[in-house]
């Protein structure tokens, strides 16, 4: 989920740059203007822009941490087999909060604690293969993960468990991934999310929507099968936009909801409507929260943020209107602001916008064309 900032891989242009703040490119073969043909010649050749010219404006891709392993979590009874050679690690989560210390995620002998938790009110509703850590990882390479997701917590200083499960640490405590998340290494980030998307999708999606038959979880807990139909059923995640607008002056226009003395500013979002492209709903969210109409929008990169299913999906859009008309329910003010209004409000405590662990952050710093300092930062 970690999102990068522009100053970690050297910086790249903001769309809100105009060309003449650039510096000018020759042009390329493929660009330089043809001869006048004379009557009866073949047409010019049509001048094309360099191959992948976009890809310097896109967010960078974080490399995957985790092999989820989506083939060796078909084979029948592969978790079972996985806990009873007692090399597995187990992440523990419950009421969407993890067992944490030292602001990293606690793993467990899988085959430990599944024997501690056994016969007990904590023993797991749910055990999920999470996959094998990969080299580049804050794990050795090939370190097999399990998620236990229990149906209530239990104290962590409580003397049974202080006397019979070995390996949780003393200051351990159970915290929500909001909570924790600035602290923790991408590998733990990495693994907080996924446990968090596939538990929050095994507690709303119990029964076969089908026939109502309660289902069973296979293939590692990676789905779930209807025993009266057949039927199987694979976790399921729900499509946000979420947009930087940028004005004809290279203002960018940033929203919030809430009380209208509030401080808080940020990109506009939305969900993908069926039947929807992306683009649509870019056009369609702006419009209904803002009143503003898009004339054009480009994808940027995504974020998986599965609280409860979400997956964001960031895109810069233009627009030549001038004034914003907050919809009063989603949004209820909208501001402009250049980039150096937006660092001078953001430094003097005047608005706060999202924390950098979000994308609205990382677009918006795209958009800037830099890191933008937190009142926080100069403290």
């Amino acid at each position: 989920m970690s999102i990068v900032s522009p100053s970690q891989y050297g910086g790249y242009m903001s769309l809100a740059e105009s060309p003449a703040e650039l510096p000018a490119q020759p042009p390329t073969p493929e660009q330089t203007p043809s001869e006048p043909s004379s009557p009866g010649a073949a047409p010019p050749p049509v001048q094309l822009l360099p191959a992948n010219h976009l890809m310097d404006t896109v967010l960078p891709v974080r490399p995957a941490l985790i092999d989820r392993g989506s083939a060796a979590r078909l084979k029948p009874g592969m978790l079972a087999e996985l806990i009873g050679s007692g090399s597995a690690r187990a992440v523990v989560l419950s009421g969407r909060q993890a067992l944490v210390s030292d602001n990293s995620l606690v793993l467990l002998n899988a085959a430990e604690l599944a024997g501690h938790l056994a016969n007990t009110p904590y023993a797991p509703e749910h055990v999920i293969y999470l996959g094998s850590a990969l080299a580049g990882s804050d794990l050795d390479a090939g370190t097999e993960l399990v998620l236990f997701v229990l149906p209530v917590q239990f104290e962590v200083r409580a003397e049974e468990f202080e006397t019979h499960v070995a390996g949780i640490p003393g200051d351990a405590q159970w915290a929500g991934f909001r909570e924790v998340a600035a602290h923790l290494n991408a590998t733990d980030t990495a693994l907080f999310v996924e446990a968090s998307a596939i538990a929050n999708w095994h507690a709303t999606h119990t029964h076969c929507p089908r026939c109502g038959t309660p289902t069973q979880p296979e293939a590692g807990g990676w789905v779930r099968r209807c025993p009266a139909d057949n039927s199987e059923h694979y976790p399921r995640t729900d499509p946000a936009i979420i947009v930087t607008v940028v004005g004809a002056d290279g203002r960018l226009l940033l929203g919030g909801g809430g009380p209208l003395d509030a401080r808080n500013y940020s990109t506009l979002a939305g969900f993908v409507e069926p039947g929807e492209s992306l683009e649509q709903a870019v056009q369609r969210e702006i419009g209904e929260e803002v009143g503003v109409r898009v004339t054009a929008s480009q994808y940027l990169g995504s974020q998986s943020w599965p609280f409860p299913a979400s997956l964001m999906l960031g895109f810069t859009a233009t627009t030549t209107d001038t004034e914003a008309r907050p919809d009063g329910v989603e949004v209820t003010r909208a501001r402009w602001f250049s980039r150096s209004e937006l660092q001078e409000a953001v430094l003097s405590g005047e608005i706060v916008i999202s924390s950098r662990l979000s994308i609205a952050r990382s677009l918006i710093e795209h958009w800037y064309g830099g890191v933008i300092q937190d009142a926080a930062d100069s403290a």
